[in-house]
């Protein structure tokens, strides 16, 4: 048995890229003279978010065997997520995703992933189940069941999973990725009876369920056979509920917005980091929303994950 079982707290399996954020913000992309580059990837992301917050992490996942995916290997180590689960793919390089950065609330964000991203090549057999089930915490995202062989691969990893420990669905909508993205449904649904907590916000829980009324959607992902369904609604705060009937209605934490992006991944991560400490569901939604607003008032993603320090801070700050 590989000497790693029961080591991770926290493996998510998922998107990866190189993030390439303009340094002016307010300026249409075709103006933008210079960028930053980042780690990327709300897999990766998360995974990061988590280790920023002492858990051990590792991500599943796969770039181009190009120049920026050295570049992801040597970020996710200096960031303390391991990398032995991430492979080059040498047909596909490795995907860059630009936005531009219109504050308060305008992020959009340009992809791209053709012909194919190489996190869409990661294929069953490749997978290393025994860490799979020995993780405490196991991560898995929409964009993963857009295209085979990853789809394969990520219902065949939550089935081996068999819900051991907490097994995390990230609805993760992104219509781009999917050919045809009236058939998502039944793929949502598949993973939904695998996994034990589901997080998405309002079009994302649309899309997995039919509804988009707050409490509908949570009902509706407790009804398709998760434990904790967390519905995230921008302005209007965070609704977690879970199926013992506790239940959790929490705002937002205000700050001055920089750049949206990543405000979820760091959610994702701090999630995690409450589930893992058995805090109440309140505390942990509560600090995760902290951790979010903390990274939406920084211009990056990977690297603008908060600290304990940092997340405690703005909660005592109120």
């Amino acid at each position: 048995m590989p000497e790693h079982v029961g080591r991770f707290d926290l493996i998510t399996m998922g998107r990866i890229g190189v993030d390439l954020y303009p340094l002016q913000t307010g300026v249409p992309l075709a103006r933008v003279e210079s960028f930053g580059k980042f780690l990327g990837g709300s897999a990766a992301n998360v995974a990061v978010a988590a280790a920023r917050l002492g858990r051990s992490t590792a991500v599943i996942t796969r770039t181009g065997n190009d120049p920026f995916g050295t570049y992801l290997h040597q970020a996710l180590r200096e960031f303390g997520v391991d990398d032995r689960f991430v492979t080059p793919v040498d047909a596909y390089p490795t995907p860059v995703t630009f936005c531009e950065i219109f504050p308060p609330d305008d992020f959009p964000l340009y992809f791209y992933r053709r012909p194919k991203a190489p996190d869409l090549e990661i294929h069953t057999d490749e997978l290393d189940f025994f860490a799979i089930r020995a993780a405490r915490i196991f991560w898995i995202t929409g964009t993963g069941l857009s295209e085979e062989p990853s789809r394969s691969a990520t219902l065949a990893a939550l089935k081996a999973r068999d819900r051991a420990g907490v097994t995390v669905f990230d609805l993760d909508w992104r219509p781009m990725f999917w050919a045809d993205p009236g058939a998502a449904r039944p793929h949502y649904a598949e993973a939904l009876r695998h996994a034990t907590v589901a997080v998405g916000n309002l079009d994302e829980c649309e899309i997995a369920t039919g509804v988009r009324e707050p409490w509908a959607c949570a009902r509706a992902l407790l009804d398709a056979g998760v434990e904790l369904a967390v519905v995230k609604q921008g302005p209007e705060g965070v609704l977690a509920v879970h199926r013992d009937g506790t239940a959790a209605e929490v705002p937002p934490v205000p700050v001055e917005v920089v750049n949206g992006l990543g405000a979820g991944d760091a959610f994702g991560g701090s999630l995690c980091h409450g589930l893992l400490s058995g805090w109440p569901l309140e505390k942990t939604v509560r600090y995760a929303n902290a951790a979010g607003a903390l990274v939406a008032s920084r211009l990056a993603c990977s690297s603008a994950m908060p600290t304990e320090p940092e997340v405690a801070g703005l909660l005592a700050r109120g």
